[in-house]
Parts: structure tokens; C-alpha cells; sequence
């Protein structure tokens, strides 16, 4: 288990926390003094009140919750957010109402759910060909529907 220093950037901000012993999110919490208003097909920044330290080539990804995604249609605006190692700035999340209804967030909400996961960095290089496969460029559904 990795060690993640966590910065209270406001007294009242919360620590993301596991759910239950497996869950591979941790819950992110909304910062706001007075209930955040998101009409419908609006995008708001929703503050957490946290930086973090992760260890390096640790990364970030942030993810809807299912229960405000399906039950009340806000989700990350840009799907899955990435919050590289080097970041130190408060996290926020971008949230888009889905609904036709007006939904309003509350101070120390769940608003989204973040997975720190190791990854690798790649060199690119330019070639002339690729190795072939049996898929080779076949794409959007080309291993088939079912």
C-alpha cells in the first residue's frame, strides 16, 4: 500500500476514503460554502480543497460515481479525468449534468471517484511498417457485435 500525502487546502475540505476494504476508488468530496446549482447540460468546477503528493509514475484517474451518474445524471464533463504525479494544485472535478433537471451539490458531497494506478512511460518512435495481425487495421466493430 502506497503512502499518498494528502494537502488540506481549506480547514473544511475532507480526505478522500474508500467505501468499503475493495473498493478500488476513493470518493472525492465537494467543497462549497453555500449548495452548488448545475442546470441541465451545464459543466461546473467543483472544488475538493486538496492537492496531492503520489509517488512517481503514479497516476490519477477520475471517475463518475455510479449512484449521482445514474440516479441524478452528473458526471465528470470530460468522462475520466487524469491527474498526473507532478500535479501539486487543488483537485477539482468538472462536473456535466446529464438530466433535464436542475441538481444541486452540497458541501462534503461525494462527487466523483479517484483510482491511483501505476503507469508506464513509452518511447515513440517512427517506423516504416508494423507487424502484422489476424485484426491488422480492422476497426469499430470489427471483432464483431457480440
Amino acid at each position: 500500500m502506497n503512502k499518498v500525502k494528502v494537502k488540506k487546502l481549506d480547514k473544511n475540505a475532507i480526505i478522500p476514503t474508500y467505501g468499503t476494504n475493495f473498493s478500488a476508488g476513493a470518493d472525492l468530496y465537494a467543497l462549497c460554502k453555500d449548495k452548488i446549482e448545475i442546470k441541465p447540460t451545464e459543466t461546473v468546477m467543483v472544488h475538493t480543497g486538496i492537492a496531492m503528493e503520489k509517488p512517481e509514475n503514479y497516476g490519477s484517474l477520475v471517475f463518475a460515481r455510479s449512484g449521482i451518474a445514474t440516479k441524478r445524471g452528473l458526471a465528470p464533463a470530460n468522462k475520466v479525468g487524469v491527474i498526473d504525479s507532478d500535479y501539486r494544485g487543488e483537485i477539482m472535478v468538472a462536473l456535466h449534468n446529464h438530466s433535464t433537471d436542475i441538481q444541486f451539490i452540497e458541501n462534503g458531497e461525494r462527487i466523483a471517484q479517484m483510482v491511483i494506478m501505476p503507469y508506464f512511460k513509452d518511447e515513440f518512435f517512427e517506423c516504416d511498417e508494423l507487424d502484422d495481425t489476424a485484426r491488422s487495421s480492422g476497426g469499430y466493430g470489427s471483432t464483431g457485435t457480440k
